[in-house]
């Protein structure tokens, strides 16, 4: 016949989540003072995450249309291309070479060895043509541009609106150190928001 187990060990104690709603001893006023030092100090997080790593732009004109619209608002990743390389179909923001006071959003279409062609407005890159599924037919043109060789720490950047884009293929490579942000979000208007691809 089984004995009955004791032990002198309670286990574990339980402790019960902190509460979101407000204390009911009355102490209102240290409640409402440690939900605004913790609001405060998510909107400093927050604020110091945007100053350094994010920025927001204005997009002006339709050279990148349809993803991009004429006074649409989207966050740049201003940090990104420390950590890693810039890759083909991103959407980078860049000072103009022609006015650096004058800033521009493209579509990076060709990387630093890379031989670009347009030929009847499709896109060849070292040969080959480029599957571009953001460009829309009526955007695309039917522009010749002869075959142009991206030096080392260069780009060839397009609108994605080829007929309405001041790009690689009228002022030639776009130099690295003229590129400060990719294109990452839409934040306004709310009904556009939605991340960059």
């Amino acid at each position: 016949m089984s004995e009955p187990v004791s032990s002198s060990n309670p286990g574990p104690a339980v402790t019960q989540p902190p509460s979101l709603l407000p204390p009911s001893d009355g102490s209102w006023s240290h409640w409402i003072r440690s939900w605004v030092r913790d609001l405060a100090i998510a909107l400093f997080i927050a604020g110091i995450i945007i100053l350094f790593f994010y920025q927001p732009v204005k997009v002006e004109g339709t050279s990148m249309m349809p993803r991009l619209t004429d006074q649409e608002r989207i966050f740049i990743n201003k940090f990104v291309y420390r950590l890693e390389n810039i890759h083909r179909g991103d959407v980078v923001v860049f000072w103009y070479p022609g006015d650096p006071t004058k800033s521009y959003i493209k579509r990076v279409i060709g990387l630093p060895g890379d031989t670009v062609e347009v030929h009847r407005g499709e896109v060849y890159v070292n040969g080959e043509m480029l599957d571009e599924p953001y460009i829309l037919s009526e955007y695309r043109g039917s522009q010749s541009v002869r075959p142009t060789r991206v030096g080392a720490g260069e780009y060839y950047v397009l609108g994605d609106h080829r007929n309405s884009s001041n790009d690689s293929r009228v002022w030639g490579t776009l130099p690295r150190q003229f590129i400060y942000g990719k294109a990452e979000l839409i934040y306004w208007p709310i009904d556009r928001w939605g991340l960059l691809e």
